[in-house]
């Protein structure tokens, strides 16, 4: 008489609905899990509302559960390696799905500020639950008017930033769409206020999730550089006082929104080029990443007329000193955009004759010819040599001479 194997299936692995294994998990706006072949004939029924909870759905969109999906098929695959009850259930999985759960019903500050910090702790595990971000859009959304609630957000903001990093296009452009469509508040206030309430590593990682809103399209870049006070907020982040770590998220935020028009005017008037001349004159400042990051911008400023003219200033062309100071020094990538800068002003516009005299006074000359036999890009090269071609000038013995010195052991990047 043979004997019967009994299966214990995990709770979690079952659809709310028809209390069957789930085939193709998927989760509402509400965080609970479904079979969607199961939820699909609930919404196609005319229901508008969440079975499990029978809170009314915002948007009848649900997300693949990929990270459930997985555990289902390591439990199935378990079942044909062996003969015996299946292994019990991550319990990790089953307390982050059921912290969801709460999650999305709970009401209680202080209750929803304990389930995210558990998260947090089991963060690893958790990495890719991209169906967590709609909650965390709607925390962010909530506010910021008690000190638990700041405490919420900026939580939030740090678990949102983790999320989407390294996510998909169409993931930053779900997020951008949760963030400015939310109609239950201004997630752009709030991050604002997280950014000037929060530590250093608050305020970057709000910066960051900045970045990827607008990363989207030239009207979400205008939207956010209209708002003067996250522009100025920004702006006071790339004083050469702050943190290298804080320049260079802030320094990555502009260069995503400056490749509007627009917007670079925007920044030109706010002073940008201003701030991108300190960094660059600012010796103590060695980070490579903040370096090549304010030449990036610089020269996409350089576009606009009145972009070179601020670079080429009443200073006496103390930002170009400061663009010549960085080739050769920094990295290749810094080079390159510091060539592309004096190319742009010296060769392409060649507007004010100031700056021909400010890189030759900077040693400017004795570089370009360092930077045609260097390992840059062959179109980088040729602009080295047209710029030189502008200056119209021989090179002084002395330029051969440091030429010829430095072109024995040209500086590998």
């Amino acid at each position: 008489m043979g004997t019967e194997t009994y299966i214990t299936v995990p709770s979690f692995f079952k659809c709310p609905i028809s209390l069957d294994v789930m085939r193709s998990p998927v989760s509402l706006c509400t965080g609970v899990t479904y079979d969607r072949a199961s939820i699909q004939r609930w919404l196609d029924g005319g229901n508008n509302t969440c079975p499990a909870t029978m809170q009314v759905l915002r948007t009848k969109e649900f997300i693949p559960n990929l990270t459930l999906q997985r555990l289902i098929k390591a439990w199935s695959d378990s079942l044909g390696r062996y003969a015996a009850a299946s292994p019990p259930p991550d319990p990790t999985t089953d307390e982050v799905n059921e912290s969801l759960r709460r999650l999305s019903l709970e009401k209680d500050d202080e209750i929803r500020l304990e389930i995210l910090v558990r998260f947090v702790k089991d963060w690893d595990a958790n990495r890719a639950r991209k169906d967590l971000v709609p909650m965390l859009v709607d925390i962010i959304a909530g506010g910021t008017r008690t000190t638990t609630k700041i405490k919420l957000v900026l939580l939030a903001i740090k678990i949102l930033d983790s999320v989407i990093k390294g996510g998909s296009e169409e993931d930053r452009k779900r997020l951008s769409n949760l963030m400015l469509t939310n109609g239950d508040g201004d997630c752009l206030k709030e991050i604002l206020l997280a950014i000037q309430r929060g530590n250093l590593e608050s305020k970057i990682e709000s910066v960051r999730v900045l970045e990827v809103i607008s990363s989207i399209d030239t009207q979400t870049k205008l939207l956010i550089a209209e708002r003067d006070e996250i522009l100025t907020e920004v702006m006071e982040s790339i004083s050469t006082e702050s943190d290298p770590s804080l320049i260079e998220a802030s320094l990555s935020f502009l260069i995503t929104i400056a490749k509007s028009k627009r917007v670079r005017s925007k920044l030109i008037t706010a002073k940008t080029i201003t701030k991108i001349k300190d960094i660059l004159l600012t010796e103590e400042i060695t980070s490579v990443a903040v370096t090549e990051k304010s030449l990036k911008l610089l020269e996409t400023l350089s576009s606009r007329r009145e972009g070179r003219s601020e670079i080429c200033g009443r200073d006496g062309g103390r930002c170009v000193e400061g663009v010549v100071r960085k080739l050769l020094k920094v990295s290749t990538t810094a080079t390159e955009h510091a060539v592309t800068i004096l190319w742009c002003l010296c060769y392409v516009f060649g507007e004010d004759k100031r700056v021909e005299e400010t890189v030759e006074r900077s040693n400017g000359v004795t570089k370009l010819l360092v930077v045609i036999q260097s390992n840059c890009s062959p179109m980088v090269r040729q602009m080295a040599k047209d710029v030189i071609k502008v200056l119209k000038v021989k090179p002084s013995a002395s330029d051969l001479v440091a030429y010829e010195t430095t072109n024995t052991h040209i500086m590998p990047f």
